[in-house]
């Protein structure tokens, strides 16, 4: 029992050195100055200026899109998409199934059937379409390349 003792007073000692040992370690480099570093200097507007980053250091293709550029999002619901107990059909056309829903800035909600014709639907709104899309995969900068990337 007392060998148990005697090594853990022993480990716990040695951590504790250890522990001084870094924190002198860190004293001394905090109270010694760094050869490498620039003095301080009031900085002028024309230095602020000149030390503003160019907001066009990347070529368009690896730009993500601003908040601006995003116009909404779109996900494909194949089954019938029921609201109120009622199954939505294209007011045009009849389908009730196949939909593409897009989910616009302005928190609107639109179905678009398979024929193209596109609907605002009030039922639905950004916290639904939030509730039952995945994340997004994909941006496209056209309404026509997001429906040909889902395959309408």
């Amino acid at each position: 029992m007392f060998r148990i003792l005697r090594r853990r007073a022993r480990a716990d000692r040695e951590f504790r050195d250890v522990q001084r040992a870094g924190q002198a370690l860190l004293q001394m480099n905090t109270e010694m100055p760094w050869p490498d570093a620039p003095c301080p200097v009031a900085a002028t507007a024309q230095d602020a200026t000149e030390a503003a980053p160019d907001s066009e250091f990347l070529p368009p293709d690896f730009r993500a899109p601003s908040r601006q550029d995003v116009v909404g999002f779109m996900m494909p619901w194949d089954q019938p998409l029921v609201i109120d107990g009622e199954v939505r059909e294209c007011p045009e056309c009849g389908a009730y199934r196949h939909w593409v829903v897009l989910c616009m800035r302005d928190d609107s909600v639109w179905l678009r059937c398979r024929a193209g014709h596109t609907t605002r639907e009030l039922g639905l709104d950004a916290a639904w379409y939030n509730r039952h899309s995945g994340p997004a995969d994909q941006w496209h900068p056209t309404l026509e390349d997001g429906l040909r990337h889902l395959g309408r």
